[in-house]
């Protein structure tokens, strides 16, 4: 939930390039899949090349796997072509068709994503059980002000801390009963994570500590659900510490 000025990156890019040619100069690249193109246009503010996973909120139902690089036919003339003919770049014609089907409804589920996060995240503020709620349209956030500038919405993902330990957040998101436990995030169903538990198995608790994952923190994405089923769902949960 830390945002990055994209326009002042591009400004700086700008400025430390020595030339214009594409082959010379810096070229910016923004991963834009949190946002995606409903809430935040990179291009529009001079970011060179925009990624998206779409398998998350551009074909918003979980059932495929792609993924999208957006910039002008001069930058993918130049440093995609060859890869392109190394790697493959033609989704199969299934898949293709979801995520064109996706792409159809996607500035309908994301205004109510969008209302949906802002609403619960909200509303999470208030409980005596969370200790801070980080979501960029949030007035508490710390970027807020440059969320407004870059961001129509703040899309699906809100992440909460859990007052105690590595135990009470396990015992919420263990106690979830709408929302679903799995990593994904931008589609119509809300799904919930605890991020220590997730990379338990991989990191000791001093790696998870220097790389930021605290034992309290969950990752929400928000998806289309009635806004009061949320709220009842997540506060009998909270409940369950």
């Amino acid at each position: 939930m830390v945002l990055t000025d994209l326009a002042g990156v591009a400004g700086l890019a700008r400025q430390y390039s020595k030339s214009s040619d594409d082959d010379k100069r810096i070229i910016t690249l923004a991963d834009n899949t949190f946002a995606g193109p409903f809430n935040t246009r990179p291009a529009s503010l001079g970011i060179d090349v925009v990624l998206h996973s779409a398998t998350k909120s551009l074909g918003g139902h979980s059932d495929i796997t792609a993924g999208v690089i957006c910039t002008t036919k001069a930058l993918a003339d130049h440093f995609m072509w060859e890869a392109s003919l190394t790697l493959g770049s033609t989704l199969s014609p299934m898949d293709a068709w979801l995520l064109l089907r996706g792409i159809r409804t996607l500035p309908l589920r994301m205004e109510r994503i969008n209302s949906n996060a802002l609403a619960l995240a909200s509303w999470l503020e208030t409980q005596p059980e969370v200790a801070k709620v980080h979501y960029p349209m949030l007035p508490s956030h710390a970027q807020h002000e440059l969320a407004l500038k870059q961001m129509t919405g703040g899309g699906p993902v809100v992440a909460v801390e859990i007052k105690g330990g590595y135990e009470q957040t396990s015992k919420f998101v263990a106690a979830l009963k709408l929302a679903s436990q799995a990593v994904s995030l931008g589609g119509v169903e809300t799904l919930a994570v605890h991020t220590a538990a997730m990379w338990a198995g991989s990191m000791n608790d001093a790696q998870m500590l220097e790389a930021g994952i605290a034992p309290n923190f969950v990752r929400c994405s928000v998806g289309l659900e009635n806004i009061e089923d949320l709220k009842k769902d997540f506060g009998q949960a909270l409940k369950a510490n």
